[in-house]
């Protein structure tokens, strides 16, 4: 495990394993840095006015805003920003013929681009002009991306300065069959280009990343699980040889919490604990979560306040501490799920635990 005092940092040491690697994954939670890691790496690469990254982050999705006509309501259009190198090559080679190779394979609606007012239209059907929703256009601007990816890998003069293509989080709105399409055919281009193009991929989508990992796995590349150490900076541990590593980790971290007390454990921990339960049990083959904990001692106590607990909206962003008979309560549902599965966990965290208590 290697620590980081900042994000430039990082990046310089992400550059350096692609002297020798074709890939590096990274899997991160949500609020960890990933984007601004991401603008890290590409300055890394700007002197004067040549650079070397090719980039997918929120920034990308900025790129692309909806006029939606509110005075007449009838022309709906997405609006490009044509300011930015992203789109150097985008009227002289014509895209639309490879990004609709790629949008056919998650939607239905049909596209056109007008390269006089840099504006894109929708139809589907009869119907035209339409706003598309948002997964449908988080999609349609991936497939942007990975056409513009194609012509970089085919040589394409315009984007000739490309040396790096850096992807973080290409599947924020998108359902599971979606992450799994996404994550093929990324791999598949980017086998394409190995040894042309070196390339980074950031993600929090658990079945992204497995996918990305599987698929990339013949190939030289590093797997890293990023973790925010909140003063002390940024800690990544190797997971090559444990691509789930990130499930532990996410558990290690509620057990840390649990062992610090206190103020540690938080509203958004018992969300956290049912997404861990979800997936074992998925690994495990069971249709129920609560599978995970039959037979304990109290186990219907447990999945009932489970099932009630984790349905608020209660976000990482913003952590609220739990009443003192909830955090006993969670204490509880976690210690008999870990003495049940005995599962190995990491260290993930700076901070020492103290010994555990029973409530």
């Amino acid at each position: 495990m290697s620590t980081y005092k900042n994000l430039q940092k990082l990046a310089i040491r992400l550059r350096d394993d692609l002297r020798t690697n074709d890939f590096v994954l990274l899997y991160a939670y949500n609020g960890t840095g990933k984007t601004r890691l991401s603008t890290e790496f590409k300055n890394r690469g700007k002197k004067g006015n040549q650079r070397d990254t090719l980039y997918f982050n929120a920034f990308t999705e900025d790129l692309f805003s909806w006029d939606n006509d509110l005075h007449h309501d009838t022309r709906r259009v997405l609006r490009i920003n044509s300011n930015s190198r992203f789109f150097e090559g985008f009227k002289e080679l014509a895209l639309e013929e490879k990004i609709f190779a790629f949008l056919e394979r998650y939607v239905n609606f049909d596209f056109k681009i007008d390269y006089e007012s840099w504006v894109i239209s929708f139809n589907k059907g009869e119907h035209t002009n339409i706003k598309i929703s948002r997964g449908e256009e988080s999609l349609f601007i991936w497939c942007i991306f990975l056409a513009i990816c194609e012509l970089t890998l085919d040589g394409a003069e315009a984007y000739n300065w490309v040396k790096f293509f850096y992807i973080d989080d290409p599947i924020s709105s998108l359902d599971e069959n979606n992450a799994i399409g996404v994550a093929s055919d990324l791999a598949q281009l980017l086998k394409k280009g190995r040894g042309t193009i070196k390339t980074v991929i950031s993600s929090h989508h658990m079945l992204f990343f497995n996918v990305m990992c599987n698929e990339l796995r013949p190939y030289s590349h590093k797997q890293y699980f990023l973790h925010k150490q909140g003063a002390d900076g940024y800690t990544v541990r190797p997971t090559n040889d444990t691509p789930y590593y990130h499930h532990v980790a996410a558990l290690s971290e509620l057990r840390d919490a649990m062992l610090l007390g206190g103020g540690h454990i938080k509203t958004h921990h018992f969300n956290t604990l049912r997404s861990i339960l979800e997936k074992t049990s998925s690994f495990f083959g069971f249709n129920d979560f609560g599978r995970c904990i039959k037979g304990v001692e109290d186990e219907i106590l447990f999945e009932r306040a489970l099932n009630l607990l984790s349905h608020g909206k209660h976000s990482v962003y913003e952590p609220r501490n739990m009443g003192q008979d909830t955090q006993d309560l969670f204490v509880r549902i976690l210690t008999a799920f870990l003495e049940k599965h005995e599962f190995e966990l990491p260290a993930v965290s700076s901070k020492k635990p103290a010994a555990p208590t029973t409530p």
